[in-house]
């Protein structure tokens, strides 16, 4: 979930998966699929009597040519919004405006189900706004808070019957649990599933693994579903409601969000609202996704239902919150325990929510991804004013990320522009100041005990400089798909020249040590990659000893034939043979191995609901395989080359033997640090 690698659906569902986990580590092609039905042009409309939109007050810091109004919004929307659904292939999308207490515009456009032509409905229409649910568990969090059952800054163990072990003698609390700070791995498996008989109950998702804790508490960001999942379990024990009871009855009663849930399957009521998933419009709808860690992103609800939601935390509160501890939510104090932000001045976590700060104003709110539905929430706390869409297709190249992303800033830029003007570092020093941020970076969000380690390798973020000395970083691309240039605009903060995104870096002793932007600065960052796993010489290294492992093995069958076509005989007896043949032999299954993992992985991510127990045994069984494979293919590499190099054979045999013995330890060697034989199926 928000939260970035078969057959052709079965890629395209992988690259979804990877896309969300990793930031878009990778992407794999598609099959072609039918053509597309046309969503219908002219919105679905909230019925205005029963929302009246309030007299419109313009601010006198609005200094844009357009008030925002129910007139102007909705004939602005209804412009945008049919054009980008057909031009990215997403199959439908609701979008809410809220301003001083009431719905302004509830808009619903395309289908919530092509096949039997059922238009989006923006009050009744379910979307799954994935970690936008968050913003739900973090909400009952503070309620407990309120009643004096849960303790922001104890340790959380006191809350829990079984134990989060210590990192370096720290424990963690909630509020780093909220700031996405308790130090987390990633944890994948039972992330989602399309059987909803493999959903687990909070207790048993929870007690069957605890992922490793790899930062120091309250040191670095690092999104966590897991912890999500435990802050919901946390509630459900102090509250002694189950949590879908405790949200029903504490949140979406009292605000009268009577189209909302968080229960899988869904309750037989609600059932015939859910909107339909799409990978594309053009493409078969996918079944109904079922969030295990259903905390973190399970929420089925409609648009107008967020606007309830929206409303009120925008009103302080009102009907679900103190004043006081709402204010706590959105704007958390600055301390030690609230750093203003983990790579100043970038946007920060408040409280569950993370700062969208644009244009000069105070905007928090979050995002959401499941496969197939993307969304964004997104409050103006100054101004009364909120933005809630969401979509059921990916699209055209995850284009509904795209149009998320745009929508906020387009509406940001037409009803509340910036003053403000960036300003510029001079030339010598932005080009040192870039060639300082020089080289291969990690995402802080990454497993680190079992084979998804992978991914981290896989993703590596290389940083480079262009011709006129700005960073460009080719994996971050801006809306049309080009890589994106940012140009320094104080020291060591930079902004992207084709939108609002700023990058800054934290500098140690004058050296870069981590930097982040402001898409994921709240919750994510790049530190540098350590030398012994750089992509930039492991990589070309590794590719190489595939193809030693290769060439050797298929010289196997080449010299055989060759031999008996002129009747030669092979020029090594004994022990010397045995070894020649064995060699080819386990160069043969290095390769094989190769294939086999990436067969392995590919097959997991295919299918989500492949990550449960039931893939243990060729999970396990794959491992135990690369450590006999590698380990073996090491030794008797080794007994090949002394028996080589005692025989006296001809020099060119001897450096092969060699080259074969340092393929092998290069297999060893990534097979140790990347976790391929780590003998664990928890991931």
């Amino acid at each position: 979930m928000t939260g970035a690698m078969t057959s052709a659906a079965q890629g395209k569902r992988l690259m979804r998966f990877w896309t969300s986990f990793a930031l878009g580590l990778a992407a794999l092609a598609g099959a072609a699929a039918p053509a597309r039905q046309v969503a219908p042009l002219t919105p679905t409309v909230v019925n205005q009597t029963a929302a009246p939109a309030p007299t419109p007050v313009v601010a006198p810091q609005q200094a844009g040519d357009h008030a925002l109004t129910a007139p102007d919004l909705n004939a602005w929307l209804d412009g945008y919004m049919p054009y980008a659904l057909h031009a990215g292939d997403i199959a439908g999308a609701v979008v809410v405006v809220v301003k001083d207490g009431q719905v302004l515009s509830a808009r619903g456009y395309g289908w919530a189900d092509i096949a039997r032509h059922r238009p989006v409905d923006p009050y009744r229409t379910l979307f799954r706004p994935g970690s936008v649910s968050k913003l739900v568990t973090w909400t009952a969090v503070m309620q407990q808070v309120e009643a004096g059952k849960i303790d922001l800054d104890a340790d959380v163990n006191g809350y829990l019957d079984f134990r989060i072990p210590a990192y370096d003698g720290k424990p963690i609390t909630m509020r780093q649990i909220m700031t996405h700070t308790a130090g987390f791995e990633e944890q994948a498996k039972y992330l989602i599933t399309n059987d909803s008989a493999h959903i687990l109950s909070l207790e048993a998702f929870l007690k069957r693994w605890t992922p490793h804790r790899i930062y120091a508490p309250g040191t670095t960001p690092a999104y966590s579903n897991w912890a999500t999942t435990l802050a919901g379990y946390i509630v459900q024990r102090v509250s002694g409601m189950p949590f879908d009871d405790y949200v029903e009855q504490r949140i979406f009663a009292p605000l009268g969000m009577r189209y909302s849930t968080f229960r899988q399957p869904l309750p037989t009521a609600l059932a015939p609202y859910m909107a339909v998933g799409y990978p594309r419009a053009s493409e078969k709808a996918e079944p109904f996704e079922n969030v295990t860690p259903f905390p973190a992103g399970s929420l089925s609800s409609s648009g107008v239902d967020m606007a309830r939601f929206m409303i009120a935390h925008l009103q302080n509160g009102r009907g679900i919150l103190k004043p006081e501890t709402a204010a706590m939510m959105h704007d958390s104090p600055l301390d030690r325990v609230n750093p203003v932000s983990l790579v100043p001045p970038l946007n920060r976590m408040e409280l569950g929510f993370f700062e969208t700060n644009i244009n000069g104003r105070e905007v928090i709110g979050h995002l959401g991804d499941l496969s197939n539905f993307h969304t964004s929430f997104h409050m103006f706390t100054a101004d009364g004013v909120g933005l809630y869409v969401s979509f059921n297709s990916a699209g055209k190249e995850g284009s509904a990320h795209t149009v998320r992303n745009a929508l906020f800033f387009d509406f940001a830029d037409r009803y509340f522009p910036s003053t403000e003007r960036d300003g510029r570092v001079d030339a010598k020093t932005a080009a040192a100041h870039a060639q300082a941020m020089t080289g291969l970076w990690q995402n802080s969000r990454r497993s680190a005990s079992s084979f998804l380690a992978l991914v981290s390798f896989l993703g590596e973020t290389a940083v480079t400089t262009g011709k006129d000395g700005e960073l460009v970083i080719d994996s971050l691309k801006g809306p049309g798909g080009g890589v994106r240039h940012w140009v320094e605009i104080a020291p060591w903060l930079w902004r992207a020249t084709d939108g609002h995104d700023r990058l800054a870096a934290q500098v140690v002793n004058g050296r870069v040590v981590r930097w982040s932007f402001d898409g994921i600065s709240p919750f994510m960052m790049f530190d540098r990659v350590p030398a012994g796993v750089a992509s930039s010489w492991l990589k070309p290294l590794l590719y190489l000893s595939i193809a030693v492992m290769l060439l050797t093995f298929l010289y196997w069958p080449a010299g055989a034939f060759i031999r008996r076509r002129y009747k030669a005989p092979l020029a090594v007896e004994g022990p010397a043979r045995r070894a020649y043949r064995a060699t080819r032999v386990m160069a043969g299954l290095e390769v094989l191995l190769v294939v086999a993992w990436l067969g392995m992985v590919t097959w997991l991510f295919g299918d989500l609901s492949n990550l449960s127990d039931a893939t243990d045994l060729p999970v396990m069984l794959i491992q135990i395989a690369t450590a006999i494979i590698t380990v073996g293919t090491v030794a008797i590499a080794a007994w090949n080359v002394r028996l080589t190099w005692r025989d006296g054979r001809r020099w060119t045999r001897k450096l092969w033997s060699v080259l074969v013995l340092l393929a092998a330890l290069v297999g060893l060697y990534f097979a140790i640090t990347f976790n391929l034989m780590a003998m664990t199926v928890h991931y």
